[in-house]
């Protein structure tokens, strides 16, 4: 890692508790991992916090510590990029929950000296943002320029301008949702069955004889990156293709190439996650419904906010469709809040977010330059 600031920086820090969570639940004291980008300037204006979303981490422009990957958003934030650490001092975290730092079941509880399992109390989006706010404060830095996120880190932008109206200035919301569908809880529940079902989930207490469930989690991956994708995006790259191969085995090896593929995103997967995060995180996904958070009505949520909204969506994200973004967008309206929005067009589904649309780069680029003109 560069001693450059501008480079990023990994960082980790233990604050104090306790720290009291939506679903009843307490943690004595909250480790967060976080990486910056950039120099906070004098009058630290100058803060973006980029959420991430279910599986990905704050390694978001550097090299992933265990895959050797570059960081999962190098498009989106780097020099001469729309989220630039020569104008931003950019932050990502971590979310509460996971497995690359921050508290989680696999870290170590002090009242036992042992991983916490599923001992670990559950939690919600609300309470990631709590825990993104409490190392705000510790950094000394009282409001954020833009808080920026695509799918689950969408609606933790949204769970900030609910929660801490008066801590941000713009937000931008890119392929997400304000709750979280009954399709989505189902797809959801088939992966943590999957886990659950594996012999070696043990109820959670695998650590120890570090020998996780990984058949499970790479299944739960494999049903999940099937949500990530859209029909035409599978079909321009795989059709009905076979894998390494003249014609079917009529067995049950890979014979086509979408099956080979979903298998590898599988067993890659289980090498950089933690099966009991995968648990709690898409838990803290399915009870995600900002509208009950404020009384039923999702306008409630951006009454009298200050902030500036950005709302992107791609017509072939099947798992959260255009439909949701515009639920959004007119609870905004109905609020008073300043909001722009854009339906992009990708045939990569969901992941367009993380992969090649340039029209996305303009939309953040022209959105954050008029924030600081």
């Amino acid at each position: 890692m560069s001693d450059d600031p501008r480079f990023g920086l990994a960082r980790q820090v233990m604050l104090p508790g306790p720290l009291r969570l939506d679903g009843g639940g307490t943690l004595a004291r909250v480790e967060i991992a976080y990486e910056t980008y950039g120099t906070l300037n004098a009058d630290k204006s100058n803060a973006i916090l980029i959420c991430h979303a279910l599986t990905g981490d704050q390694h978001v422009a550097s090299a992933h510590p265990i895959t050797g990957k570059p960081g999962w958003w190098t498009r989106m934030v780097g020099a001469g990029k729309p989220i630039d650490p020569a104008r931003h001092f950019v932050l990502c975290i971590n979310v509460l929950g996971s497995c690359m730092g921050s508290s989680g079941p696999a870290s170590v509880d002090p009242a036992t000296g042992k991983p916490y399992a599923m001992a670990f109390p559950v939690i919600t989006v609300r309470d990631m943002v709590r825990v993104q706010a409490m190392l705000l404060d510790h950094l000394g830095i009282p409001a954020l320029a833009a808080v920026v996120g695509g799918s689950m880190g969408g609606m933790q932008a949204l769970e900030w301008a609910a929660t801490y109206p008066d801590r941000i200035r713009s937000a931008i919301v890119i392929a997400s949702a304000p709750r979280h569908s009954a399709q989505n809880i189902a797809f959801h529940e088939v992966g943590r069955q999957a886990i659950m079902a594996d012999p070696r989930w043990r109820n959670g207490d695998y650590y120890e004889d570090g020998d996780p469930p990984a058949a499970g989690l790479a299944v739960a991956r494999m049903a999940a990156h099937i949500t990530y994708l859209s029909e035409a995006g599978l079909h321009e790259k795989f059709g009905r293709k076979l894998q390494d191969r003249g014609e079917k085995g009529f067995g049950f090896d890979a014979d086509f190439q979408v099956e080979s593929y979903l298998r590898h995103q599988g067993i890659s997967f289980v090498d950089r996650f933690d099966a009991n995060s995968y648990l709690y995180i898409t838990r803290a996904l399915d009870y995600f419904d900002l509208a009950e958070e404020h009384g039923g009505l999702l306008a409630n949520a951006f009454r009298g906010s200050k902030a500036r909204f950005c709302v992107v969506s791609f017509d072939t994200d099947w798992l959260y469709p255009t439909a949701e973004s515009r639920t959004i967008v007119h609870a905004l309206n109905a609020a008073g809040a300043a909001a722009s929005f854009v339906e992009l067009s990708s045939p990569f589904g969901h992941d367009a977010f993380l992969l090649e649309v340039p029209e996305l780069f303009a939309v953040i680029d022209g959105f954050l330059k008029a924030g600081e003109a």
